[in-house]
C-alpha cells in the first residue's frame, strides 16, 4: 500500500527524530560518570547482578498483570474508544482504530498523554514535600504512571497489550524510553528491527524476554539522586512549604515521563505507518 502524501511527511519528521536520538551530546563529564558507574557495577557478582535484575523484570510484569487487571484501565480504555467513535462511529476494538488517519490517532494518543504527564507532575510535587512515605512510594509509583502511560500509546494507535507479543513489545518500550539518551538509539533500532523479523501473530513471541540490564541502572541511580536532594531540602521553607522539594520532585518526574511518552509515540506511530506501507 502507498502511504500518502502527509503519511511521507510524517515518516520524515520520525527519521529525523531518528538521526537526532543517535546524537551522543554528552559532555565529558557524563562519559566519566558513566565509566565510572559502569566500573562499579561490573565489580558486583554476575549472579548478583542477574538476580536483581530478575527482580526488576519481575516487578514489570506483575506491574503491567496489575495495570491491565484495574478497573481504571478498563475505564480508560473504553473512553479511548468513545473518543475514536466521534471520528468513525463504526468502531468497536481497540484494531479498529487503524482505519483512523494517524493525525487523527496522534490527537487520541496526545490527551492520554498529557494526562500522565500531569499525574507525574503532581505526583512528583507531592514526594518533592518530604514526606517519607511519599517518597517511599515514588519510584514505584512512577513506574506505574510512565507504564501505563505507554500501555495507553499502544492502545492510542490500535495496538492491543494484553497479547505475549504487545505485552513484551510495550515493556521494552518503557525500558528502552528510560535510558540516557546515548543509549535509547541502540535499543531504538533493536526494536525497529524486531517489527521487520517479526510474523504477524500477536500470541507469540520468540524474542529475548530479559528487560532490565546494566544500562538501566543509570535512571536508578538519577531516582536515588533525586530522593536524596528532596530529603536534604525537606527543612527549606518558603511560607511554610518545601517549594524547592516540590520544585525538584515536580520537574524530574514530568521530564521524565514526557521523555517516555515521546519514544512511546515515536514508536508506534511509526510502526503503524510501516503497517500502513506494508
Amino acid at each position: 500500500m502507498t502511504l500518502s502524501k502527509r503519511e511521507n511527511q510524517l515518516l520524515a519528521e520520525i527519521q529525523e527524530w531518528e538521526k537526532h536520538l543517535r546524537e551522543d551530546l554528552r559532555s565529558d563529564f557524563g562519559r566519566t560518570y558513566d565509566k565510572w558507574l559502569n566500573r562499579k557495577f561490573n565489580e558486583i557478582p554476575e549472579p548478583v547482578q542477574r538476580k536483581f535484575f530478575d527482580k526488576l523484570d519481575g516487578i514489570l510484569f506483575h506491574l503491567h498483570s496489575f495495570i491491565q487487571n484495574s478497573h481504571l484501565h478498563h475505564d480508560a480504555r473504553q473512553q479511548l474508544l468513545m473518543t475514536a467513535k466521534t471520528f468513525d462511529e463504526d468502531i468497536q476494538q481497540i484494531y479498529d482504530l487503524k482505519r483512523l488517519s494517524v493525525d487523527q490517532l496522534h490527537y487520541i494518543s496526545d490527551l492520554q498523554l498529557s494526562k500522565h504527564r500531569l499525574y507525574s507532575f503532581v505526583q512528583g510535587g507531592l514526594a518533592g514535600t518530604g514526606g517519607l512515605l511519599l517518597m517511599g512510594v515514588d519510584l514505584p509509583a512512577q513506574m506505574l504512571i510512565n507504564l501505563r502511560a505507554v500501555q495507553m500509546t499502544a492502545l492510542s494507535y490500535g495496538f492491543e497489550v494484553n497479547a505475549p507479543f504487545e505485552m513484551m513489545t510495550s515493556l521494552k518500550v518503557y525500558n528502552a524510553a528510560l535510558l540516557p539518551k546515548h543509549l535509547r538509539y541502540k535499543q531504538w533500532i533493536s526494536l525497529t528491527e524486531e517489527l521487520n523479523n517479526h510474523e504477524d501473530n500477536p500470541f507469540l513471541y520468540e524474542g529475548e524476554d530479559k528487560l532490565a540490564n546494566q544500562s538501566s541502572i543509570d535512571h536508578l541511580m538519577k531516582q536515588l539522586v533525586k530522593v536524596s536532594a528532596i530529603y536534604m531540602l525537606r527543612k527549606k521553607m518558603i511560607g511554610g512549604i518545601p517549594l524547592i522539594g516540590i520544585a525538584i520532585g515536580a520537574g524530574i518526574n514530568y521530564q521524565m515521563t514526557r521523555q517516555i511518552t515521546e519514544f512511546a509515540h515515536q514508536y508506534y506511530r511509526y510502526r503503524l505507518l510501516l503497517e500502513k506501507k506494508g
